[in-house]
């Protein structure tokens, strides 16, 4: 949908609205926990989270990375269902604002932004062009084997972080935890939409998980580089634990 201008005539664009027709913010009945964790999907009519916390939800609100939004430790230990529907069909780049109004509104939420000096990974695309591509939200998850991952590419970046901070392992057949520093990694990749797809990751004797997935991330059509600069953050100056009624 576009918006129209004529004559200096503003024709207001409903799908650009900053507020949802219909919202509803409540906390999850399900115990905090990864099993469930940050499950969030995008519709042309808005927005399902379940078991989020509200540094995901601001994440996706403001477009950075769980990195990026710096706050106080609860935001990672209280978990949220929200829903956000609109009467016109939005990208989910439309939803932004309406999001950002409803966590607003909802949870008292107060921030500003501020620009922090600190270590990085870019995700960026390979020279060769990416080699995954979008799907449907409803299309058939890939069954092909291997590790398998589906969502959005910043979401695929704060999956990076957590799988760079794996130590080496001398015994691949034991369980290996993520245990180092968490260098954020930061989607430039200028991917958008859905992907799904799997990557043949395995442990390897003496072989970290960033050298592991430096070498595997090509066959996608991406890569991984490292910066040190300055990094727009989100910054959460306070916020209720308990949305108010819906």
């Amino acid at each position: 949908m576009r918006c129209v201008f004529a004559l200096l005539t503003f024709v207001a664009c409903p799908a650009l609205a900053q507020v949802f027709d219909v919202a509803s913010v409540k906390r999850s009945p399900r115990p905090p926990g990864p099993d469930y964790n940050n499950k969030i999907a995008y519709t042309p009519a808005g927005i399902t989270a379940r078991n989020a916390t509200l540094r995901r939800l601001a994440a996706e609100a403001w477009r950075v990375q769980l990195n990026q939004v710096i706050g106080p430790n609860w935001l990672d230990e209280v978990e949220y269902d929200l829903d956000g529907r609109s009467d016109h069909p939005a990208s989910a780049e439309e939803t932004d604002l309406p999001l950002r109004a409803l966590l607003i509104d909802r949870f008292h939420l107060q921030q500003h932004p501020e620009s922090r000096e600190m270590r990085v990974y870019e995700l960026t695309t390979a020279k060769t062009g990416a080699k995954i591509h979008p799907v449907n939200e409803g299309d058939a998850a890939d069954a092909t084997g291997g590790f398998h991952f589906r969502g959005r590419m910043r979401q695929f970046a704060d999956f990076l972080t957590v799988q760079f901070s794996i130590p080496a392992v001398n015994d691949p057949s034991q369980p290996s935890r993520a245990g180092g520093p968490r260098i954020p990694v930061l989607d430039k990749t200028g991917l958008s939409g859905t992907y799904d797809f799997n990557a043949d990751i395995r442990p390897e004797p003496g072989t970290d998980s960033f050298a592991l997935w430096k070498r595997k991330l090509p066959d996608l059509g991406l890569a991984i580089e490292s910066r040190k600069g300055p990094v727009d953050v989100i910054v959460i100056d306070s916020a209720d634990r308990n949305p108010s009624a819906n």
